[in-house]
């Protein structure tokens, strides 16, 4: 297999991925608007947990390990389970379509992580980029103006927490597991989820069979994106397809348009293209930077 047939597979699988988690996100927002986001979080992290327990199992791969509990493996599961407290209830208050363009500033957020914390270099060119994807975020937030997205908020953390994660997750032994990481990501989800619930004060609400198929969907949509982005990232070129996680804002607005009956205005469209634009650009000059 050469570089550019590997590349050329590998695309398409992180294409799919972006559309299976904009898939998740739908139907993690509709069950999270009906039952408490906490108790959404708590039993799909719980049946996560299980799902890839039972395949660490299959594969020979140890779960319960008191390396997923120390330094930089600890530090990536509480970093899961913060962005996804943080998430969830950004799902459930603001629009689908503005928490997709949000989380669209994660790369730049961990290239500014690393070079604050990990002492990357970065060029005057990324740093410029990173300044117009921030200026983007704000234009989507819009602080002071009418239309203010505060809930935005929320997803504006979840982005630097899960630049901590990867962070993290660059400085972990190899020893550590793929699969030994889910698991213990959506273990993390379940004291999360009771922990949400008890902050908002929600009891546990019954869940109706729609409801079940909501949160079915989700897991099963969610396992088959981390599944084809992994798959993706092993076979392809990082600067190559890394960029096509953009596409997940393609898919997120069209699915908020269709089912949520939403329209992002042109303040969310600008400050997505910047946002996206500046990523790009970052990504550019890192793989001209590695040439």
């Amino acid at each position: 297999m050469t570089p550019q047939s590997d590349n050329a597979r590998a695309a398409p699988m992180m294409v799919a991925s972006m559309a299976a988690f904009a898939v998740e996100d739908l139907f993690l927002k509709t069950a999270a608007s009906a039952l408490p986001p906490g108790q959404v979080l708590a039993l799909t992290g719980g049946a996560g947990a299980l799902i890839f327990w039972a395949i660490a199992a299959r594969q020979g791969e140890r779960v319960l390990s008191l390396q997923a509990l120390r330094g930089a493996a600890l530090v990536r599961t509480l970093s899961e389970a913060a962005a996804a407290m943080l998430y969830i209830t950004a799902l459930a208050l603001a629009p689908l379509s503005v928490n997709a363009a949000l989380l669209q500033a994660s790369p730049l957020v961990v290239t500014l992580g690393a070079a604050l914390v990990l002492g990357e270099k970065v060029g005057w060119r990324r740093w410029s980029a990173i300044g117009l994807g921030f200026l983007g975020v704000l234009i989507i937030l819009r602080p002071g103006a009418e239309g203010f997205q505060l809930a935005g908020l929320l997803t504006v953390g979840c982005v630097v927490v899960l630049a901590a994660r990867d962070l993290a997750t660059r400085t972990m032994p190899a020893s550590v597991g793929s699969l030994q990481l889910s698991a213990w990501a959506y273990m993390g989800m379940v004291p999360a989820g009771l922990l949400l619930m008890l902050i908002a004060g929600d009891a546990p609400a019954p869940v109706a069979p729609a409801r079940w198929a909501q949160l079915g969907g989700a897991l099963i949509s969610g396992i088959a994106g981390y599944y084809l982005v992994v798959l993706a990232m092993r076979r392809g070129e990082v600067s190559v397809v890394a960029p096509f996680r953009y596409t997940r804002l393609v898919f997120a607005v069209v699915l908020a348009m269709v089912f949520l009956g939403e329209r992002p205005d042109g303040w969310t469209l600008t400050g997505s293209a910047l946002v996206i634009l500046s990523g790009l650009y970052a990504f550019a000059r890192e793989r001209r930077r590695a040439g």
